[in-house]
């Protein structure tokens, strides 16, 4: 087969490294970068440590407004689409490039499958959540991580196109764990094991509303532990174009590459985030998260209160923030760490694959 994958993002980039090892064992890839996350700290550094090759295509898009951000996705990816022709096209999460890579595969005829499908926050304010829908609805086949994701996906009348396939990023996790130990960032940043919080907001409910963005600040500003905060470029423009500052428990750094993120998040005694998948990734690894949002896409992390959502009321961050670390481990929800396999078996058509996870 030729299969596009296409990616854009720093959390589809881990998705598609993970895919893409397995896909191209037997198979043509044919990497498309739309360019959405293009500052080196959100893009090559992935590339480089998670041995993506060079990508087919680069679109260039960069940032701006959603609307011209996704229109101009699809437009330089139609005739990308129609030059290589794939076999088939794979689309990861919920970005913009999500949504565009998903409309330009269908509106041209070309089978589109979609990695994480099923998630849903029930917050169409968000527009992770519009991607995500219009990726599963127009997709021809759909890889659920969870049962909840399967069952969210038969009520919205699409069971006959969905698997139940295991999470990527329990499959990348997995591989990439022993390198990330190897990093050193907690020996080069002088942390003890278990003795800090790592906190990262860059979602725009909270970064471009300053008051939401000064609560949060506030409530790290009353963590009785160092708070490890590498900041997302979003948020470092929010502070440097306002009059708010962080606190002095709070140690800014430069946004760290995949690797480096995991050792980390393995270390810290919590993790206090906006992102998806950093609240799955701690959950993975058993470390107690915060989530300052009123929502998840990932509910199986609510579990045995690993996760607590809190929004940005400071209140409430701090009392989850300062709640006992539940006992025992996290229950296994996210499947067996070779989603990827599977994935790629269902575009084989092997029919031994069908139904998937037991």
């Amino acid at each position: 087969m030729k299969v596009a994958t296409i990616v854009g993002a720093r959390p589809q980039f881990v998705k598609a490294a993970a895919f893409g090892r397995v896909l191209r064992r037997e198979h043509t890839e044919v990497l498309v970068h739309t360019g959405q996350h293009y500052d080196p700290t959100l893009s090559d550094v992935f590339f480089q440590e998670l041995d993506l090759p060079k990508p087919s295509h680069h679109l260039g898009v960069g940032s701006g407004p959603q609307g011209r951000q996704t229109g101009q996705m699809l437009e330089r990816l139609e005739p990308v689409l129609e030059k290589e022709a794939p076999d088939w096209v794979v689309i990861f999460g919920d970005a913009n490039s999500t949504l565009a890579g998903g409309l330009a595969a269908s509106k041209l005829h070309i089978p589109l499958a979609h990695v994480e499908a099923g998630l849903r926050s029930f917050d169409r304010s968000m527009p992770e959540e519009i991607n995500r829908i219009v990726a599963d609805h127009t997709s021809d086949l759909l890889f659920a991580p969870t049962q909840t994701a399967m069952e969210l996906l038969q009520k919205e009348g699409l069971a006959k196109r969905a698997h139940l396939t295991g999470d990527i990023m329990y499959d990348s996790l997995l591989q990439q764990l022993p390198r990330a130990e190897e990093t050193r960032i907690i020996e080069r940043l002088a942390l003890a094991p278990g003795s800090y919080a790592l906190a990262t907001v860059h979602r725009a409910a909270n970064t471009d509303d300053l008051d939401a963005f000064g609560r949060i600040l506030d409530a790290l500003a009353l963590l009785e532990e160092p708070v490890v905060f590498p900041m997302h470029p979003r948020a470092r423009l929010a502070i440097a174009s306002s009059d708010l500052e962080t606190s002095s428990n709070v140690r800014v750094i430069e946004p760290v590459g995949y690797l480096e993120m995991l050792a980390l998040q393995r270390s810290a005694r919590l993790v206090l985030t906006d992102s998806g998948g950093v609240q799955k990734e701690a959950y993975l690894l058993g470390i107690p998260c915060v989530t300052m949002r009123e929502e998840t896409e990932w509910p199986e992390t609510l579990a045995g209160g690993w996760n607590v959502l809190t929004g940005s009321d400071p209140a409430r961050i701090v009392s989850a923030a300062q709640r006992s670390k539940p006992m025992g481990t996290p229950p296994l929800v996210f499947g067996d760490g070779h989603s990827a396999e599977r994935m790629v078996r269902l575009l084989s058509n092997d029919p031994s694959e069908r139904g998937c996870l037991p």
